[in-house]
């Protein structure tokens, strides 16, 4: 392989502004794919980087671990009621990977059937890179990958002295999202907002991330489409007056977090 020698053992890669580390021999595991050729047939110096000297790629960072589990591991489980799988075949395209890209066509033809007549949809995808025979395989379900996620927002709301009028609700200012960084990616995706916790590998945890909406019930549908469900919920809450006239309102703060399971 012409050149490879230039590159380190260890490769690392800002994909749309995730970072991955892998090794180079996963990057060029598939022959005449695009990041075999990218990487065997060119020099760390005709490449892209970011800032931080990492190799840069213009594509969905969030589905690029599925591309790389894909070349590593020699078999991809998808999430069980992964939503994206057409736009991961369009990755799969975009990589040069045909055989991933016909597998993830065969499951989505599978899923619509198994959806049609109730059965769980199946989601292993085999690599033709260690198995010859890997397109004879069957395909059965994983079950999507265990976990927990913690959604918390803080609120405020007012309470007349009069307890017989109506309380004064102001919206959630925000929606925070605690766990796994890759599972928070998977359920939320582009509706993440990871400014204050930038550059955090898949596999670490965060308390950090927030949502880009303040639609409770939009949350909790993203996490049901993606089987989580609810297991705990708590909530604390302090009371103070606007002034010391005791005819003002009552001004109350609340905290609440409902933790999900998978």
């Amino acid at each position: 392989m012409a050149q490879s020698s230039t590159f380190p053992e260890v490769v690392e890669l800002n994909i749309g502004g995730q970072v991955y580390v892998t090794r180079f021999e996963t990057l060029t595991a598939v022959p005449k794919s695009l990041l075999w050729a990218t990487f065997t047939q060119n020099t760390p110096a005709n490449l892209p980087k970011d800032s931080k000297g990492r190799f840069f790629f213009d594509r969905d960072g969030f589905l690029f671990r599925y591309i790389l589990d894909y070349l590593r591991d020699s078999e991809l489980f998808l999430p069980e009621f992964f939503k994206e799988r057409k736009r991961l075949q369009r990755e799969a395209d975009f990589f040069q990977l045909p055989e991933l890209s016909r597998r993830l066509a065969a499951v989505s033809k599978d899923s619509s059937s198994a959806e049609y007549s109730g059965e769980p949809e199946e989601a292993e995808l085999t690599s033709p890179v260690t198995s010859s025979s890997s397109s004879e395989r069957p395909l059965r379900s994983p079950g999507g990958n265990s976990g927990y996620i913690t959604i918390g927002y803080r609120g405020t709301y007012t309470i007349g002295r009069d307890i017989q009028a109506d309380a004064k609700f102001r919206r959630v200012a925000r929606i925070t999202v605690c766990g796994k960084i890759s599972l928070a990616k998977e359920v939320f995706g582009e509706t993440l907002n990871e400014s204050r916790d930038p550059d955090r590998p898949p596999d670490k945890y965060t308390a950090r991330y927030y949502l880009k909406y303040n639609f409770l019930e939009q949350a909790f549908d993203r996490l049901a489409e993606a089987g989580f469900h609810m297991v705990a919920c708590s909530s604390t809450g302090t009371c103070s007056y606007g002034s010391n006239d005791p005819s003002e309102d009552k001004l109350w703060t609340s905290y609440t977090e409902y933790v999900f399971s998978r």
